[in-house]
């Protein structure tokens, strides 16, 4: 075990955030926190790194252990390059290297030195000897050669030590790491405090990969990385041979990395073994027993209550003694507390008010670039009515331009779109520039839906989690969570056939997320949306578009499809340009061919289910079909049928046996 926390707590003001949590990591091992927004998992980690103290309990990390701890947001403002910033982290082993060189300058020096006193000695031994100098010239070659000695000895030591810290791959592993992150050679250069807050992360990302701590934090590390970066991330973490524990909202990441989860659920922490889908399994087996059982206590106490009003009721003495007994019985009982609901009270509906035609929308050679930078050229697809289509691919190709040109918010340089007809766009943007900063939110719903009454404006506040008071907060002093619902709200009003929408998911909580892919399952209309959440993806999307070299390459199915066939189309439909773009092409091809494997033996695993399941059916018709044959008189009387169906029925019963085990195992 490497790190521990006993029974913490910590709470701010009234509000308390854990509550006599208890969990532990082991070395090597990746887990995983989840929770709501604003649960505390973020709080937790600042405890183990010990920016706040726990109000009751300890956290210990094994001694002469080293912690890293990666922050949602980085205020970094070095004046030196992204490179040298990286390289600061390997400083120990760049003034090794050093000391390395000046050791081999002296050693060169110390021997041709010897050379040089071993061939003067020699010319002047007679001199030397009559004069009787000999013994101090001895004395000064040994003293060269004892220094050289003991620095080959140093030498030795400090290069086994460089070598056993990969000091020689310095260079590559900066290199690796940064092109990893999603920075170019180009990148390289820039002073660190020129850079954006996103790319400040991703360099203190880097760096604390490259620090390699013994027990790494990381809160919402995939914030700010494209899609082909998350996928190296997720490779090098899966590699990494010391303890991760990851906060995070991307749920495929998380399935990925972390085998074990620990949820944070009003106050408690709870230990599930497994990645973020084995959890929610057995998240939601665990939820309706709970719902069961606190139902089923608060049954029975209603039960005993009205009889107990009941024998109250006759007033006889020993009807009254009766009920005094059953209260004595009922204070007793270890009440359960009522389980948290999952969000029950947010319902996401998105209404068509009427249907659009069959085409809804058409793209023809479109084009567009910025100065000296070419996004894309040449697109052209077709949406039809009913399609949900995700358009993934790397920051900064062009995929929210894409969206601004079809909502009309940028101009293309070539190229047309066409909408079809009754279709009614419904747009929700990333950074939330269709609202306004200074209404309240009551404001930015009536000012928009004049008709809608106050009550009405209410119930659908209260729908997207804003309740009483908030309905009178600014929009500008809302989370970027609750600026996205209260988007997403003014979006479900619109009674759009054909929803755009930008990065749906940024902000958003894990049950937040499950809503929303439900909404989108069950809407009736189109959608095209950019999304580089791939668990989003893969729930939603009928269809992917995947802007790539400056063209689309269109896969027909969802994220999972993709990952089987990205190699074969992108190399069909979408060549790389250049040798840098054939490499950025393929680092994500290791992840990809796991992935593929994982899907055929998942494949191959579900179609032998699918026979076990029929088999078993097969076998248990027959054996009632042998029970209804040794039920019949003219069978039960014809002693060899009888033995040789008795015999059959024994065979099919031990088949079933064997076919039962092997279910059960499959089905694991």
């Amino acid at each position: 075990m490497i790190l521990s926390c006993q029974n913490i707590s910590k709470a701010f003001g009234t509000d308390v955030i854990v509550s006599d949590a208890s969990f532990h990591l082991e070395e090597r091992e990746k887990a995983a926190i989840v929770g709501m927004n604003g649960a505390g998992k973020t709080t937790i980690l600042r405890m183990i790194a010990g920016e706040l103290d726990p109000d009751s309990g300890a956290v210990s990390i094994t001694r002469g252990k080293k912690l890293g701890y990666l922050r949602q947001h980085q205020d970094v403002n070095s004046t030196a390059t992204i490179y040298e910033e990286m390289l600061k982290v390997k400083s120990d082993l760049l003034q090794m290297e050093q000391s390395l060189r000046e050791m081999e300058a002296r050693m060169r020096t110390l021997s041709e030195g010897s050379l040089a006193k071993d061939s003067g000695a020699n010319d002047s031994a007679v001199k030397a000897s009559a004069a009787n100098g000999s013994a101090a010239n001895e004395s000064a070659v040994n003293g060269s050669v004892d220094e050289y000695t003991l620095l080959m000895e140093r030498y030795n030591r400090v290069s086994t030590e460089f070598e056993n810290r990969n000091g020689y791959a310095i260079q590559s592993e900066v290199t690796g790491v940064l092109k990893g992150l999603g920075f170019t050679e180009e990148d390289f250069g820039r002073p660190v405090c020129t850079l954006s807050g996103g790319q400040k992360t991703r360099v203190a990302l880097g760096r604390l990969l490259l620090d390699e701590p013994d027990v790494l934090l990381l809160d919402e590390p995939t914030n700010h990385l494209d899609m082909s970066s998350i996928a190296w991330l997720e490779g090098y973490l899966q590699n990494y041979a010391k303890a991760v524990l990851i906060v995070a909202h991307d749920r495929y990441f998380l399935n990925r990395v972390a085998a074990k989860i620990f949820e944070l659920d009003n106050g408690r922490v709870t230990t599930f073994e497994g990645d973020y889908s084995a959890y929610s399994q057995k998240k939601a087996r665990m939820r309706e027993i709970q719902w069961k059982a606190w139902l089923n206590q608060q049954q029975e106490i209603r039960h005993q209550e009205a009889v107990i009003t009941k024998l109250k009721s006759f007033n006889r003495e020993k009807s009254i003694k009766r009920a005094e007994s059953r209260e004595k019985m009922l204070d007793k009982i270890e009440v359960l507390e009522k389980p948290s609901e999952v969000r029950a009270d947010m319902h996401l509906r998105f209404s068509p008010r009427t249907p659009s035609g069959n085409d809804v929308l058409q793209v023809r050679h479109l084009a567009k670039s910025w100065p000296g930078n070419q996004l894309f050229s040449d697109l052209n697809f077709e949406i039809r009515r009913g399609e949900r289509v995700a358009v993934i691919g790397d920051n900064g190709t062009g995929k929210t331009t894409i969206l601004k040109i079809i909502n009309g918010l940028e101009q293309a340089d070539a190229g047309a779109f066409t909408i079809g007809s009754r279709v009614q766009i419904g747009y929700y943007d990333q950074e939330h520039q269709l609202l306004h900063m200074n209404k309240t939110l009551f404001e930015e719903i009536s000012d928009v839906y004049p008709d809608m009454t106050e009550t009405e404006i209410r119930s659908v506040l209260a729908s997207f989690l804003f309740t009483g008071d908030d309905a009178y907060k600014r929009v500008g002093d809302l989370s970027g969570g609750e600026r996205g619902r209260l988007a997403l709200s003014r979006l479900m009003l619109s009674n759009a056939n054909f929803l755009i929408l930008d990065e749906p998911t940024n902000h958003l909580d894990i049950t937040s997320k499950e809503i929303l892919e439900e909404a989108l399952r069950n809407y009736t209309g189109t959608v095209l949306y950019v999304s580089h959440d791939r668990y989003f993806i893969n729930q939603t999307a009928t269809r992917i578009l995947e802007l790539k070299n400056r063209a689309l390459v269109n896969y027909l199915g969802n994220y999972d499809y993709y990952l089987e066939k990205t190699e074969e189309l992108t190399r069909i439909y979408a060549p790389a340009s250049s040798e840098k773009e054939s490499i950025s092409t393929s680092a994500s091809k290791e992840e990809r061919a796991r992935r593929k494997e994982e899907l055929s033996a998942k494949r191959r695993q579900q179609n032998e289910l699918k026979r076990t399941e029929e088999r078993i059916g097969e076998l248990e018709e027959r054996d009632r079909a042998i029970d209804a044959l040794l039920a019949d008189e003219t069978v039960f009387t014809d002693v060899d049928r009888c033995l040789e169906l008795t015999r059959e029925k024994a065979s099919v019963s031990e088949e079933l046996e064997k076919l039962y085990e092997k279910w059960e195992q499959l089905a694991e």
